[in-house]
């Protein structure tokens, strides 16, 4: 038979307290190169800077721990991303921001960390499919074209951007820094801050 807790429960203002600590999301959703990691990396600085505990979940890095030979047909993007949600969900739990650096092509991976994760804000890093390609750091248009990388978001992949997204970044425009202190504002207006 299972004792009775001796702990009193919570009264509203603990429970107000617990849930401040909660932390938020921040998805970065764009084409491939269109600047995300970029402006991920001023926004992690900027809240870093406020005293915000904050952790970057890139997709790249983690598509090499959780799926060490990725596909990337519809089935192992929806596996993955709905595993990225997860640790999001987990770690805004437990009081750590989370940046989400993942284009995420179609809009049903975001939207499952949206229900999951009571304090999210989706942003845009909109930038047009040719400044990308010509961009390019990783190769991954030149690799589409020669026809050696399949299901590129953008060439032989559809990318679905945001329909509402709370903020949009212009990644061909937009100095990053600026973006950061925009999506700074917007935290802080919707009380995550």
């Amino acid at each position: 038979m299972p004792v009775p807790s001796t702990r009193p429960a919570p009264t509203p203002a603990a429970m107000r307290e617990e849930s401040a600590r909660e932390g938020f999301a921040v998805w970065l959703t764009g084409l491939p190169a269109s600047g995300k990691s970029t402006v991920a990396g001023n926004l992690q600085r900027e809240l870093a800077a406020r005293g915000v505990n904050v952790a970057v979940l890139e997709s790249d890095a983690l598509r090499k721990i959780l799926t060490p030979d990725p596909g990337y047909g519809d089935p192992e993007r929806e596996a993955f991303y709905g595993a990225m949600a997860y640790i999001g969900r987990l770690l805004t739990a437990h009081g750590v921001s989370v940046i989400f650096d993942a284009t995420a092509n179609r809009r049903a991976y975001r939207n499952k960390a949206r229900q999951e994760i009571s304090r999210f804000l989706e942003i845009h890093v909109d930038c047009p499919l040719p400044v990308c390609e010509a961009r390019d750091p990783k190769g991954i248009y030149r690799r589409a074209r020669e026809g050696k990388a399949p299901n590129v978001p953008g060439v032989q992949a559809a990318y679905e951007p945001p329909l509402r997204p709370d903020m949009v970044v212009r990644g061909d425009i937009e100095e990053p820094a600026e973006a950061a202190r925009r999506i700074v504002a917007v935290l802080a207006k919707k009380g995550y801050l």
